[in-house]
């Protein structure tokens, strides 16, 4: 008599599971390589029609795999995935040993009334890189001994039997179907075929008849292959040529898939090819950041970071350096402020402008360097504003007035749409009014300024009215602004310069070295649990893990000065003047109950701030006690 033979299983994944697989890799597992349960599920196979040969084609109904196969949802096909950290690791695997033990956990359940006959286990390895996915797929089925055998007439197609939605497997009794746990000797029993050959039952057969044999001594029985419709299934009589009697221990078991080549190997699915470059830049450009984080960070909050609206204030040199820098880090939101166009002298210092951006006069630098960002990485929301932002000293003609109030709030509502303000540009006096206006609105201020080989990156204090006693230096003053320093107002130093004032001279390293130290001074404040409020660690101190004015990446200055014909640099502690120009309360209030007038004064009038803060009655004040020294000296 023939013997019954097996259609094996095949495995569809869906590229959803690969993504979900990916984020899994990253986010979860990260180095262990623990099996993980997974589902699947298969159908009966279903035959077509060809529209042009008329002829019916099988399609076999494929263990499917698809996102949700991590998710705790019903499906009628457990298993589990071990996933290697290295393709050696994958290749070098005792496989046979990982097949046997999920076979051992199915042959443990064939003496309950609940046995898994639907098992698989599926080995892989993501290569998250180039988005490669090595995977071999077994589905454990054991082997009798002798193998089962049918009649001369073998499968026979089902008549006279109506089946609606049966279970993966059942009893059919009296035309009626009962569950799996109900069968008694003489019963046929029914499986759902995902085969649709004509002669061969589908694989889940093989651990039906086992079972039937372990469990209930069975060596004959009627099988119904259910293919979704009676045209379709196939019935027939299989039986044990011998008075077989059941194993005492677990029989032998096969079931590894071969590849497409018919081979019992590896596939690969190669995700890169098909993917959306946009996804890819996306998945790549988080790759490394998560790495990062559970390799060595935990606790990095990667999600805080990316959604940091930053506004730059000057996209020439450090605003080029430093929208590059906040990419790598992921923020998605960076948005440009500048007033000039790219000359010739700026894409060899300015890395997001090239040569033809110079011609006819050059292109608005914000617009431009917005635009470069996405060609960079599709997935940034970069925004430019061409503006010429108001400054001290530097009086606004009456024709100019309503062009100034639009500018100042358009400035306002930026800042305010932002978190954090980067101060990038070429002279002192442009500071003033988003030092200002940030204050006022209690936003993170990092402020970068270069010299010939020495530079500033600083980031500002709270406004006083809202500083937590956290954001206090080691002795308890507030961290003061850039402004808090001066004991004058800032003032016009753009006119009558000569050529070497009015270019950036610097040494060409310093502007990346600057704007590095500024992004990686606003992630560590980020990272900060006391955010904009973050103490200063004490000036001189050495460095102590989880001390006063550190993060989860070291250190969180107020001020770095740094000097690089010595290659060093120095952290600085400067305190709040509440006679500041900048951030004092008596000018954020001035603001607040006119702004544009007390931005026109500020222009127009080079006394007014002094005037306003009391700087003018200090220096008054100051001149008296020097006259005191000298009449005392004589």
């Amino acid at each position: 008599m023939p013997v019954v033979q097996f259609s094996p299983f095949s495995s569809l994944i869906h590229p959803a599971f690969w993504h979900k697989l990916s984020d899994l890799k990253i986010d979860v597992l990260r180095l262990s390589d623990d099996l993980v349960p997974v589902s699947a599920s298969y159908t009966y196979g279903r035959f077509i029609t060809d529209r042009e040969s008329g002829k019916q084609i099988g399609v076999g109904g494929d263990a499917s795999l698809d996102d949700s196969s991590f998710d705790d949802l019903p499906k009628n096909m457990a298993g589990a995935i071990k996933n290697f950290n290295t393709i050696e690791e994958f290749k070098n695997a005792d496989k046979a040993k990982l097949f046997n033990d999920e076979a051992d956990k199915m042959w443990e359940t064939f003496q309950t009334d609940e046995p898994s006959l639907n098992r698989f286990l599926l080995l892989t390895y993501a290569d998250l890189k180039k988005y490669k996915y090595y995977y071999w797929f077994a589905f454990p089925a054991f082997v009798s001994k002798p193998a089962w055998e049918i009649d001369d007439a073998g499968f026979v197609p089902l008549e006279g039997t109506s089946i609606l939605s049966p279970p993966d497997f059942f009893v059919l009794r009296d035309g009626a179907v009962h569950p799996l746990a109900e069968f008694k000797t003489g019963d046929t029993v029914g499986f759902v075929d995902p085969s649709t050959a004509s002669t061969y039952p589908g694989w889940p057969l093989r651990n039906l008849l086992t079972y039937l044999h372990v469990r209930y001594d069975v060596r004959r029985v009627r099988v119904v292959c259910w293919r979704g419709s009676v045209d379709v299934s196939l019935t027939g009589e299989v039986y044990l040529p011998d008075s077989q009697t059941p194993p005492p221990t677990r029989p032998g078991a096969v079931g590894w898939e071969k590849n497409p080549q018919g081979k019992f190997a590896p596939r690969l699915a190669d995700l890169g090819s098909m993917m959306d470059p946009a996804r890819l830049a996306t998945q790549a450009t988080q790759l490394n950041l998560k790495l990062m984080r559970w390799r060595i960070l935990p606790s990095l909050d990667l999600e805080r970071i990316a959604g940091t609206r930053c506004l730059l204030l000057g996209a020439g040199t450090l605003g080029c350096y430093v929208a590059r820098a906040l990419m790598a880090w992921n923020v998605n939101t960076i948005t440009f402020v500048d007033s000039s166009r790219v000359s010739y002298s700026n894409p060899v210092r300015q890395p997001l402008f090239t040569f033809a951006d110079c011609h006819n006069g050059g292109r608005p630098k914000a617009d431009c360097a917005a635009e470069r960002l996405k060609e960079v990485y599709p997935g940034v929301n970069a925004i430019g504003h061409s503006m010429s932002v108001p400054m001290p000293g530097h009086p606004v003609p009456p024709a100019e007035i309503e062009k100034v109030k639009a500018t100042v709030q358009k400035l306002d509502e930026l800042i305010a749409s932002h978190d954090v303000v980067f101060l990038l540009m070429d002279s002192r006096e442009s500071r003033w009014l988003p030092t200002v206006i940030a204050s006022v609105h209690n936003k993170i201020v990092i402020n970068a300024a270069l010299g010939f080989d020495t530079y500033l990156v600083m980031r500002h204090g709270p406004r006083p009215g809202v500083a937590s006693a956290a954001e206090h230096d080691h002795v308890g003053n507030r961290l003061g602004c850039y402004y808090c320093n001066d004991v004058v107002a800032p003032g016009d130093s753009l006119t009558d310069r000569t050529l070497d004032q009015m270019c950036t001279v610097t040494r060409p390293g310093l502007a990346a070295i600057a704007s590095a130290t500024a992004v990686e001074l606003l992630v560590s404040l980020l990272m900060h649990p006391d955010g904009i409020n973050a103490p200063a660690p004490p000036p001189q101190a050495p460095y102590e893990e989880g001390g006063q004015g550190t993060s989860i990446l070291g250190m969180v200055p107020h001020q770095l000065r740094g000097f690089l014909a010595q290659f060093r640099n120095m952290p600085i502690v400067g305190h709040a003047f509440d006679k500041c120009t900048g951030c004092s309360e008596t000018v954020l209030q001035a603001y607040e109950k006119d702004p544009m007038g007390t931005v026109l004064k500020a222009c127009g009038d080079t006394k007014y701030l002094e005037q306003l803060t009391g700087l003018d009655k200090l220096y008054e004040e100051a001149q008296k006690a020097m006259e005191g020294l000298e009449l005392d000296a004589e």
